[in-house]
């Protein structure tokens, strides 16, 4: 019985090795999609983002900025999924 344990747990170790090599080799030459917890090469900057940090590097302050809170309710409108409301439809005048 001892056998078969150690030759188990050396086939499982063999596996681990293989599919670790093989991942390594895969993302080196870029056929692995980019994982979720990295950042595409090709992602544009948000401009929010920027705006958020310049914010964020202000402190205190920026609780008193007109702009920094705006830019926070953006950012929580856009956290919680809500659409900015229609502006108001233009004034028609009644005999069109």
């Amino acid at each position: 019985m001892e056998g078969k344990a150690m030759a188990r747990l050396i086939a499982i170790l063999f596996l681990a090795i293989v599919m670790t090599v093989t991942l390594i080799r895969m993302e080196r030459t870029g056929d692995l999609p980019p994982l979720p917890g990295r950042p595409g090469q090709s992602q544009p900057e948000d401009p929010l983002r920027t705006d958020q940090r310049r914010c964020q590097r202000m402190g205190e302050a920026a609780a008193e900025d007109a702009e920094c809170l705006a830019i926070w309710a953006e950012t929580r409108d856009r956290f919680l999924g809500r659409t900015p409301a229609p502006a108001a439809p233009a004034a028609t005048t009644e005999g069109e």
